[in-house]
């Protein structure tokens, strides 16, 4: 296994070279999948810039913003870490809204947020049109190995340790959540790219093709 360290700044840049380079002239659809502790958010944010001097529209889309209703999400409680895993992201909503109009025969025409977890009501966002060549940046955990229709992914991880010591101990009960999709998906073996994020300040690629 062949990991190159790398600088968080060159991360992005190395980052929105290839993402510009995908699909020119038409939508692309990336996964920034990772658990919160990874930052695939602040990932997704800072890419939208770069993309944008690369001559690519970019737009980034919170997986937070289609969770289902909260009577769905804690049918089995709170803090139940197989429904965290199984149960909260609306993938449906996320695939009905923006991954399949953002496709080649889509309409071009998505819903940026669905749902507003904080107020368990609809976002009531507006619909957007896609420009030409745009960039949809789908950042959050469990977002590969269910079928979802991405054009390219990218899948922050951590080891365990890591994960625990980064984790938020509010949040601590969703730690075996991770290790079910770690153990049942394996994302790393077939992400597009591997970035290790054990410590945020010292990313490291994992080199393609190489496992994880």
């Amino acid at each position: 296994m062949k990991i190159r360290p790398i600088s968080p700044e060159s991360l992005v840049q190395e980052l929105a070279d290839r993402l510009a380079a995908e699909r020119p002239g038409q939508p692309l659809r990336v996964a920034v999948d990772g658990p919160a502790a990874a930052g695939p958010d602040q990932l997704a944010d800072a890419l939208v810039d770069p993309l944008r001097l690369r001559g690519r529209p970019a737009l980034p889309i919170r997986a937070e913003d289609f969770l289902r209703p909260a009577s769905l999400r804690y049918e089995f409680g709170r803090d139940n870490p197989d429904a965290f895993y199984t149960d909260w992201l609306d993938e449906a909503g996320l695939r009905r809204e923006v991954l399949d109009p953002a496709g080649p025969s889509g309409s071009g025409r998505i819903l940026p947020s669905l749902w507003n977890p904080r107020t368990d009501r609809a976002s009531r966002a507006g619909y957007l049109d896609l420009p030409t060549g745009a960039v949809l940046l789908v950042s959050g955990p469990f977002l590969l190995g269910g079928g979802l229709p991405f054009d390219l992914t990218i899948h922050l991880v951590l080891s365990p340790a890591a994960l625990a010591r980064r984790t938020d101990p509010a949040d601590s009960w969703t730690l075996p959540a991770f290790a079910r999709y770690r153990e049942e998906v394996f994302p790393a073996t077939f992400a597009d790219v591997v970035v290790r994020m054990d410590d945020p300040r010292h990313p490291a690629l994992v080199e393609p093709g190489d496992p994880a």
